[in-house]
């Protein structure tokens, strides 16, 4: 196991790193801003599965053999760069248009979860983080892969957090631009390109060496 000392460094750790921007700063906002709380709440959830994702591939060895390989690398970050454009576009041409009442159930809410994960499960960045940040606090004496998923879930912990926040302050921000559709459509475009922008500058990330 791990010595509570060594989890709260990296909580806190992880917190002050996961909260630089990001595709979750824009995606999860946009998604309040477009479905309300709870689809943003969904997909924070999502985006946080698909972190764990991350750490159990990190745990197992994936992530490693992942980075170490020129092609494996460059399908994972074309097929990361190739959604988070395809979920962009979706955010602009949903932009200010009345949702039906059923996106905004069960269904929406599973969409946005599945979204999340896949989101940030094809984000070969995350796995890169993952590699460079839990080993430095894994104690090499003891179970290595056990305190990578722990540490690596207080990550996620962290990050979800730091969504949760967000998504708090969009569904705020989307009480008061209810009444200033204009401006709420303008917003959840931009969000939208910036998401595309994100994808863009994905697709020629560099693989760690």
């Amino acid at each position: 196991m791990v010595d509570s000392g060594s989890g709260i460094l990296v909580f806190a750790a992880a917190l002050f790193v996961t909260a630089t921007p990001g595709p979750n700063s824009f995606y999860v906002p946009a998604r309040t801003l477009a479905g309300g709380r709870n689809e943003g709440l969904a997909s924070s959830l999502g985006i946080a599965v698909g972190g764990m994702v991350h750490v159990i591939a990190g745990a197992i060895g994936v992530s490693a053999v992942i980075m170490a390989s020129v092609e494996a690398f460059t399908v994972l970050k074309l097929a990361g760069a190739a959604f988070l454009a395809w979920l962009g576009i979706r955010m602009i041409r949903e932009a200010g248009v009345e949702r039906p009442a059923t996106s905004l159930g069960a269904g929406g809410l599973r969409q946005a979860f599945r979204d999340g994960i896949v989101m940030e499960a094809l984000n070969p960045k995350t796995a890169a983080f993952f590699l460079a940040f839990i080993p430095g606090f894994v104690d090499p004496a003891g179970n290595v892969p056990l305190q990578y998923v722990i540490f690596g879930m207080l990550t996620v912990i962290a990050s979800g957090i730091i969504d949760i926040v967000v998504t708090l302050t969009a569904s705020t921000a989307r009480g008061q631009l209810a009444r200033r559709p204009a401006l709420m459509r303008r917003v959840h475009q931009g969000c939208g390109l910036l998401v595309i922008l994100l994808g863009a500058a994905l697709a020629f990330v560099n693989r760690p060496v």
